[in-house]
């Protein structure tokens, strides 16, 4: 799957190792191109992996953007049928508060009919009947088919099928400049960012699928793509609070979508604008999860409740429109942009724009002026041919799996389809389990680093989802740590390395809200790894557990202390709270810390409020994704 090819020999390189980058790569080495993809760190570490996960009927955007919810309902069904392991039919509610305007739902289901979009009306009694968690207040509904969809699933399935025809894709590979025959763009200028080797490759035709970093690689072809960032952030819940895709019945705005995916709910979204220089540094700030929350509980009360394991934030992969100031109103249109016939460079392309739902579409029009070029006329065929793991039903693979425990068997068939069947083969020790919340076993971590290209205990999170359970890595990062030494990936003394870089990641997302549950957890995970592995441990005299969690390095720690700074939880609550206190303390008092005393801080105060517009710390950036 890492295979290096020679100079010269593909027929097109797409550079982008997100959703649309992979789709383009399995069409082309479906039509017999040879294709070579080339990714700067790990596939779906994007826009891809910072989303909803959200099956869009194309609903949201029936009224605003007809053009792309006519895409979504289309993509929509064919998904359902040749990705049907990376997908859950799970339908979709739009309601309607008190505060909504009830009239604009008749608007919503006219847009609906025009658009192709099955659309039905329910009683407020019959949409609580669905989803018993939705808000009791509402005052109508209407169904469409929305759903779930896994990203990391659907992506590695696009590549593991891009490679069964040929294609080459290498990860952690940078560009660094685009080769260029005066006007023409030949090829690309590539760094291994793990070995440092630097490459070039050449080809008729390169592909600039990069997303919002699509405007930086324009910029190396002496072209110019204005790209539009906006910031949307998102929270994921401890476990899932509904079965059933809950929005607004409204324009889109902000924290109006509650969707269900794996063992999880997450609650999104936000749209602010930020600087393009800024799209590798997002943040989430404590405005944005007190909104989320805020506005989260008007779709489901019991999110009020209910314990949020991490924050996170993507960079829409926008074209700019000047007359938008917050990016709500900018098409969620397919762009694809031919640069010999727009801006005379040849062999240049550059597709953006769209939905992760509409990525095949996308890869599709990108691959027919692909074969336009090069004079290919072998046709599309992804809109038919299942992806590996959806060539059987799952009632079919499960009857096949009949050996494993009930829940170790739902769990594999849902991530890896009809191809978990390898899994079963393996003998009793494979089975044992890797990460408990996840159902995660030895098995599927060697598989995925003998076939999966995995180079971290990242890497290996995202195609197994150990990991991105409740416990965030804390009772799983060491099993599987050794698991790549066992294998050969991380050299014994790079143990701790591998540990530390996995345990900062998960912290990044946590620490936006690092209040009750999240923080206690956080500081068992510190003092489990001080302990155990000597990761973070502080200097000085006295160098047991800090007062609050620490950084989990393999080295030093970055400041005396050991400690890094608490996030306050929203509406004043401290980072604190006693066992069974919610998130939100009512009457906005504060929470205690477990021992009945001032959350401490890094510099040996205390704290009891929240501090306005605190100023976010180097770690608070958010890290990882969502499913």
């Amino acid at each position: 799957m890492q295979a290096s090819p020679s100079s010269g020999d593909a027929d097109v390189i797409i550079i982008g190792g997100g959703i649309t980058g992979a789709g383009i790569a399995r069409d082309c080495a479906r039509r017999g191109l040879r294709a070579l993809l080339v990714e700067r760190r790990d596939y779906s570490t994007g826009a891809t992996g910072r989303n909803h996960g959200l099956l869009h009927s194309g609903a949201r955007y029936a009224v605003t953007d007809p053009e792309s919810a006519r895409e979504c309902i289309e993509e929509n069904r064919i998904l359902r049928t040749i990705a049907r392991h990376c997908v859950e039919d799970t339908g979709g509610l739009f309601i309607s508060l008190p505060e909504d305007d009830l009239a604009f739902q008749k608007t919503f289901l006219d847009a609906c009919s025009k658009a192709d979009i099955p659309a039905r009306a329910l009683d407020p009694a019959e949409a609580r009947r669905l989803e018993p968690s939705v808000n009791p207040e509402l005052t109508g509904a209407v169904h469409v088919p929305d759903g779930a969809v896994d990203p990391f699933r659907l992506t590695l399935a696009n590549i593991l099928d891009a490679t069964a025809h040929g294609a080459r894709c290498l990860t952690y590979h940078e560009v660094t400049g685009l080769l260029k025959e005066g006007p023409a763009v030949t090829g690309v200028r590539v760094r291994n960012t793990l070995t440092g080797e630097t490459r070039e490759f050449r080809a008729p035709l390169t592909i600039n699928a990069a997303g919002i970093w699509g405007q930086a690689i324009a910029r190396m072809a002496d072209v110019e793509v204005r790209m539009f960032p906006t910031r949307g952030a998102l929270l994921i819940l401890g476990h899932r609070l509904n079965t059933v895709v809950i929005n607004r019945c409204r324009k889109p705005a902000d924290a109006d979508i509650l969707v269900p995916g794996d063992t999880v709910s997450l609650i999104g979204t936000t749209s602010t604008p930020v600087p393009f220089e800024q799209v590798d540094d997002l943040r989430v700030t404590t405005e944005e999860v007190d909104l989320l929350v805020r506005e989260g509980r008007l779709l489901a009360p019991a999110l009020a409740d209910t314990r949020m394991l991490r924050a996170y934030a993507g960079a829409r992969p926008l074209i700019a429109d000047e007359d938008d100031a917050t990016g709500r109103s900018i098409s969620r249109r397919i762009v694809l942009l031919d640069h010999e016939s727009r801006d005379g460079c040849p062999g240049f392309i550059t597709i953006s724009g769209g939905k992760l739902i509409t990525y095949r579409l996308m890869a599709e029009m990108t691959t027919d002026l692909v074969c336009t070029k090069l004079g290919v006329s072998a046709r599309c065929d992804t809109a038919t041919v299942p992806l590996p793991g959806s060539r059987e039903t799952t009632a079919e693979t499960l009857k096949k799996l009949a050996a494993l425990p009930v829940t170790q068997r739902r769990s594999v068939v849902g991530r890896y389809g009809d191809e978990a069947q390898d899994l079963a083969d393996g003998g009793p020790g494979s089975r044992s389990l890797v990460c408990e919340c996840e159902s995660v076993s030895v098995g599927e971590v060697v598989r995925a680093i003998e076939t999966l290209g995995v180079h971290s205990l990242t890497d290996l999170r995202r195609r197994t989802r150990l990991g991105m359970g409740t416990c965030q890595g804390e009772l799983c990062a060491c099993r599987a740590a050794g698991l790549l030494v066992q294998e050969g990936v991380t050299p014994p003394a790079g143990m701790p390395d591998t540990l530390a870089r996995l345990l900062e990641e998960r912290w990044k997302g946590i620490r936006p809200v690092a209040w009750a549950d999240a923080l206690r957890e956080s500081e068992f995970t510190l003092w489990l790894y001080q302990g155990v592995c000597g990761l973070g441990r502080p200097s000085g005299p006295n160098p047991g557990p800090g007062p609050g969690p620490g950084p989990i390095t393999a080295g030093s720690p970055p400041d005396a202390s050991g400690a890094m700074p608490l996030a306050p939880a929203p509406n004043g609550v401290t980072s604190h709270a006693t066992p069974g206190t919610s998130a939100h303390a009512p009457n906005g008092a504060s929470a205690p810390s477990p021992d009945g005393a001032s959350a401490p801080t890094p510099d040996g105060g205390t704290t009891h409020a929240r501090t306005p517009n605190p100023e976010p710390s180097p770690d608070g950036k958010a890290g990882g994704h969502a499913l």
